[in-house]
């Protein structure tokens, strides 16, 4: 049972990514160091609600 979940950009907060997260092994919230091509830098992308 896998869902889809969109990450934002902490610094600029623009939605860069798409990615699928299985709920029953990652109940919290998914937190990664990704490229944000508008900061145009390696910065922290949240999961959204």
């Amino acid at each position: 049972m896998r869902e889809k979940v969109i990450l934002v950009c902490e610094e600029c907060l623009s939605r860069n990514y798409t990615v699928k997260r299985n709920k029953l092994n990652t109940p919290e919230r998914m937190i990664i160091k990704k490229f944000c091509p508008k900061c145009n830098k390696h910065t922290i992308h949240k999961e959204t609600k």
